[in-house]
């Protein structure tokens, strides 16, 4: 029997086809009850301000792309810190950049816990899961 990643996973990126391959190996792997998606950063926001102090309505785990339209992932990141968050969100950075200075540049964000590049694997998938429990 496999334990659950958490309730709810958030996936933002503008990729379509990235969102809904991840979105179906979380659902094969049996890993959350919940996947939201959201196309950029700033779609994201509108949806988890207003939620931001109800923690059971939260998503646990966010897996974010840095280069999107509107909002970017740095600055989703940015405005993501100023919220007073009472329950734990793990930040991954999922990116199709290599560029050593954005993994260093992702590492400065004391919510980022991960940067994986893109594509993601079932492997990094249940890395998360037992980062994630500990």
């Amino acid at each position: 029997m496999k334990t659950k990643l958490q309730n709810i996973a958030c996936i933002i990126d503008d990729d379509k086809m990235f969102t809904y391959l991840v979105s179906k190996q979380i659902r094969l792997q049996n890993l959350c009850d919940t996947i939201i998606s959201f196309g950029d950063g700033e779609e994201a926001l509108r949806y988890l301000r207003p939620i931001i102090e109800t923690p059971d309505t939260l998503p646990s785990v966010i897996l974010l792309d840095i280069n999107m339209p509107v909002l970017d992932g740095w600055q989703f990141l940015d405005e993501f810190t100023k919220f007073a968050i009472t329950s734990k969100v793990k930040v991954y950075i999922v990116s199709s950049s290599i560029d050593r200075a954005d993994q260093m540049k992702a590492a400065s964000y004391k919510d980022v816990s991960n940067f994986y590049a893109k594509p993601i694997t079932n492997e990094q998938l249940v890395e998360m899961l037992k980062d994630f429990n500990h």
